[in-house]
């Protein structure tokens, strides 16, 4: 595939929202794209990518396409192909699958997850057939390669599992207070750093929309009483002058600068105004546990969703994160001990191997941001077919 659209490609595309519906998928896009603006939009839009991209190239473009646009591509691409060969009953299965994954906070990744895991182990010479949605197997799919089988089930967990100050939740916070701090700092111009450590942690949900408003409150209440701290069991905030050297710099040196200083688990937001900047940093009370919250969905999925009659391959996609914490997450060896600490359980009696893989994987990116090999790869030494030469290429550890 070159770098600019091809008729296929796009003949693909269509392909695949004809799978959706002319109606369904006008009335999806419009919903993403009334999300609002602001931080809040931000994190829809990035949930919703997928989507947008295929919208934008609905249309094909005239102009050579990214990395990530021709990944998008290729596997609409993979899916269409795929809609062929299944029978009517797996191709209904499809169609409700796309319909579900187009319904309020869900979106394609699942879905897309699937059938690039599916690409990659035909390039690694597995035969694949698409056993949930053709037989409606509880797994996803039979991998085949000199006659030996192996099951694999594809799961998204997203790293929010894993937190206690959700990032959606914060950025309505900062959404929210934003236009109180543009006021303040136009009576008050300088450089500030707001510092919030929130015990209970922040979730986004419905039942956190009081929290939301007492926090904002409180807010309100440290800037109209010029108040340095407040503190209680919910929330410790101190404001301070912003004293970092890179505030003289443009909002992504300033940011970056902030990231260096507070860390990957962090949340950050800054308003400007004028010459003023004002810098909301928040952590939770306790360390994320993103990693554990993917070995914890590992050990339900094993027992309910393999059949254990053959070896199994839980091939999990970790939703959002960014690099830098992607990156954290396999250099402290987190996603991988967490992993091995499953594989020792009851549960993963029937689990020859796990893969984890996150946006970074599919939208092409590149070592060391991504894994070389499109994912990163835990084997189960234990399993009696840990060592079996013809599963080597889909569960041979790959760190």
């Amino acid at each position: 595939m070159t770098g600019t659209g091809l008729p296929r490609e796009a003949a693909a595309i269509k392909a695949l929202l004809g799978l959706v519906g002319d109606a369904r998928w006008a009335a999806r896009i419009a919903a993403i794209r009334a999300e609002g603006s602001g931080r809040s939009g931000q994190v829809v839009r990035q949930r919703h990518a997928i989507e947008l991209t295929l919208e934008q190239l609905r249309v094909w473009p005239a102009r050579p396409l990214t990395p990530a646009e021709r990944c998008i591509a290729a596997i609409a691409a993979a899916i269409t192909a795929e809609a062929r060969r299944l029978s009517p009953a797996g191709r209904e299965r499809l169609r409700a699958a796309l319909a579900e994954a187009l319904v309020g906070e869900r979106s394609l990744i699942g879905l897309f997850h699937l059938f690039r895991t599916a690409m990659l182990q035909r390039a690694r010479g597995f035969a694949v057939h698409f056993a949930g949605l053709e037989d409606g197997a509880s797994f996803d799919l039979l991998l085949r390669r000199e006659d030996v089988e192996a099951e694999v089930v594809c799961d998204v967990v997203s790293a929010e599992e894993g937190r206690d100050l959700h990032r959606g939740a914060f950025f309505s916070l900062a959404d929210r207070i934003d236009p109180d701090l543009q006021t303040w700092l136009a009576a008050h111009p300088g450089r500030y750093l707001l510092k919030m450590t929130l015990p209970q942690g922040l979730r986004a949900s419905p039942d956190n929309a009081a929290v939301l408003g007492l926090l904002h409150q409180r807010i309100r209440g440290m800037l109209s009483g010029r108040q340095r701290a407040d503190h209680d069991e919910t929330a410790v905030l101190r404001l301070d002058p912003l004293m970092l050297a890179a505030a003289q710099a443009d909002e992504l040196g300033l940011l970056s600068s902030l990231r260096r200083e507070f860390g990957p688990e962090a949340h950050l937001a800054v308003t400007a105004s004028g010459g003023g900047v004002f810098v909301m940093a928040a952590r939770a009370g306790r360390e994320n546990e993103v990693a554990v919250a993917v070995r914890r969905r590992m050990a339900a999925l094993a027992p309910a969703r393999l059949s254990g009659a053959r070896p199994g391959i839980l091939a999990m996609f970790i939703e959002d994160t960014d690099r830098a914490e992607w990156r954290g997450l396999r250099e402290r060896l987190e996603l991988e001990g967490e992993a091995r600490h499953f594989l020792t359980h009851p549960e993963a009696r029937p689990v020859v191997a796990v893969t984890c893989a996150s946006r970074l994987e599919m939208f092409g990116m590149t070592a060391p941001d991504a894994a070389p090999d499109g994912e990163f790869r835990f084997r189960n030494p234990s399993h009696p077919a840990a060592k079996n030469a013809a599963l080597a290429p889909a569960v041979v550890s790959s760190v």
